[in-house]
């Protein structure tokens, strides 16, 4: 893999769109609780439910920009890619805790 392949890449996962910063940790936060109430039953605390939210986001939004533009998105948009990214990563986290 080159550079510009890898650039590409990191492009995808970190596009931004239209929300913003603050829109950013909000909507984080929403989607890190709803995300701990699927996978767990429960939420995390605000700031780790922040955390979660804006990983997911990215997780999400990487995902989502192979079949769709994610650049293009509003605030409704921004919550569901979150939410995915979200459940996805407390799925993988839960698997390892489970064999560790």
């Amino acid at each position: 893999m080159d550079i510009m392949a890898a650039s590409e890449i990191l492009a995808r996962s970190s596009t931004l769109t239209s929300v913003g910063w603050i829109g950013y940790i909000i909507i984080g936060a929403i989607a890190g609780w709803i995300a701990g109430k699927i996978v767990k039953g429960s939420g995390s605390g605000i700031l780790m439910n922040i955390v979660i939210g804006v990983i997911g986001a990215l997780i999400g939004g990487f995902l989502l920009s192979f079949f769709v533009n994610t650049g293009g998105g509003g605030w409704w948009f921004t919550l569901f890619t979150a939410i995915l990214g979200s459940v996805i990563l407390l799925w993988i986290v839960g698997m390892f805790q489970r064999r560790a």
